[in-house]
């Protein structure tokens, strides 16, 4: 899967990790965006939903998987964005559970490919020595050395 990211340019590795989870999700987003995979209206979704629902879309603890409804008319496309923060994003100062530094964020047109990118991700998150050599790269170069392993 870390391939995928690559071949598909939809890796960001963040220096600086922002402010709120809310900006974080705005960040995680900007590859779908700017690839046409998504609209700004599927961003604010996914910000209203965290926002009425709380941090669902933290899955693990140091893990985000941002996404909303599949079928949402700000998806244009199916695809996964990847987005690794210097830090832990705080989504309840309460609960560090519910801090994040991978975002794994999901696009997908139809319920079916949202399933199909859920089942592939948990595949992949599943590896728990590849997480936790994620949380330790600080740039492109590094994760590109880390997919040829």
């Amino acid at each position: 899967m870390l391939n995928y990211f690559i071949e598909n340019n939809l890796v960001q590795i963040v220096e600086k990790t922002p402010q709120n989870w809310q900006e974080a999700v705005r960040v995680s987003c900007q590859k779908l965006l700017e690839k046409n995979y998504i609209t700004n209206d599927y961003v604010d979704k996914i910000i209203t939903n965290v926002i009425e629902n709380g941090p669902y879309i933290v899955i693990v603890p140091g893990i985000a998987m941002p996404h909303s409804e599949a079928e949402n008319a700000g998806v244009l496309g199916t695809g996964i964005g990847f987005t690794k923060f210097a830090d832990n994003v705080i989504f309840d100062e309460h609960d560090a559970t519910k801090n994040a530094q991978l975002f794994f964020t999901l696009a997908a047109k139809d319920p079916k490919q949202h399933l199909e990118n859920i089942s592939n991700l948990m595949g992949f998150l599943a590896d728990d020595q590849l997480i936790n050599k994620l949380k330790t790269i600080n740039s492109y170069a590094e994760l590109e050395l880390l997919a040829t392993q």
